[in-house]
């Protein structure tokens, strides 16, 4: 384990792991102990209960989500007081914002698809326990985000249309992931994966904030 690791990471780093691999089925004390490289019961130490690691997990993903939207210009949420823009949203930026939301979706799906995968399992958990759909709120940054940037489009209802876009971008990315529906689509991680998630991404973005659709893409 690296001593510039903090035990938290580690413990939760091997949980999304099993999550991934196994379901939450997979996820117990013993199994993080193991996965993680520690002696039995360290797990025990810091989370008591099985919900007390479920909480740490989702809390873990959170994080490394918002790390990802704030590394592509996409924070979790709007600047306090100001723009989520910076500006006023037309067909440049939109089509910016478009490629922008489908690296994400990119990343999601290649070097971060464990988490991915561990995430959607977090939620299915939530179904059959009512007491973790709170903790797995932590998407509503994004959706105070989507509705203030199609605010910023001139959206005519920006509450729910940014719901709607959370909704269609993770649907997309769910869909990439399972390949339902999508065998004939581009491998993720290539470019033509990356062009074909903003072209997706973009009509929606266009639709959502009421834009011309044939407005002429920036070069590059």
């Amino acid at each position: 384990m690296s001593a510039g690791r903090d035990r938290f990471a580690v413990i939760t780093d091997a949980a999304i792991e099993l999550v991934a691999e196994l379901g939450m089925r997979g996820l117990t004390h013993r199994a993080v102990d193991a996965r993680a490289g520690l002696p039995l019961g360290s797990t025990s130490v810091y989370f008591r209960t099985r919900k007390a690691l479920v909480e740490a997990v989702v809390r873990r993903l959170a994080d490394l989500d918002r790390a990802d939207l704030e590394a592509t210009d996409l924070p979790a949420e709007p600047p306090a007081g100001s723009p989520a823009w910076g500006g006023p949203l037309g067909p440049r930026e939109l089509d910016q914002l478009a490629g922008r939301i489908a690296n994400v979706l990119d990343h999601w799906l290649t070097a971060g698809r464990t988490r991915t995968l561990a995430r959607y399992a977090c939620l299915l958990e939530a179904t059959h326990h009512l007491e973790l759909r709170e903790i797995l709120a932590y998407g509503t940054a994004s959706r105070t985000q989507a509705r203030a940037l199609l605010a910023q489009a001139g959206a005519a209802d920006p509450e729910r249309s940014g719901n709607h876009l959370v909704a269609c971008v993770d649907g997309l990315l769910f869909d990439r992931l399972v390949g339902a529906g999508s065998l004939s689509a581009p491998p993720p991680g290539s470019e033509q994966s990356r062009q074909d998630l903003r072209q997706a991404v973009r009509t929606v973005l266009f639709a959502l904030a009421g834009a011309d659709p044939s407005a002429p893409e920036p070069d590059g």
